[in-house]
């Protein structure tokens, strides 16, 4: 439940009620659709989660192709360019899903006054920066 100043803390988030509701989300607008104070859920549209499955299928098809290369004792070099490439698919569906965590999850958290959410996006930019 929200402390008696309104703001939430990490441990204010855990206590969710059956349906996955944070007691007391009051999210309105248009971040809402996205995240809606799930702390540790995060309902997404249709069309976005499309996008990313598509991504993921793509990296995954790069993946079995690498592992097919290997199989069939392929040159070193086309299979390092393919590794090379879902390397680079799966970086960029992190750095999609890390902007819209920010722009939706992190943002929800502070505007409801949890400002301990910033040292968890700290850690996850701190992962994608290396």
């Amino acid at each position: 439940m929200a402390k008696a100043s309104g703001k939430r803390s990490v441990e204010d988030a855990d206590k969710v009620s059956a349906d996955g509701e944070l007691a007391s989300c009051e999210s309105k607008g248009p971040r809402a659709q996205s995240c809606c104070c799930h702390h540790k859920a995060t309902p997404r549209s249709e069309e976005f989660q499309r996008d990313l499955q598509k991504r993921l299928n793509r990296a995954i098809g790069q993946l079995n192709g690498v592992k097919a290369m290997i199989d069939d004792n392929r040159y070193c070099g086309d299979v390092l360019t393919q590794l090379a490439a879902a390397e680079s698919a799966v970086h960029s569906i992190s750095a999609i899903l890390l902007q819209n965590h920010l722009e939706t999850c992190v943002v929800e958290q502070i505007e409801a006054g949890n400002i301990a959410i910033i040292d968890e996006a700290m850690q996850l930019i701190k992962k994608f920066a290396r």
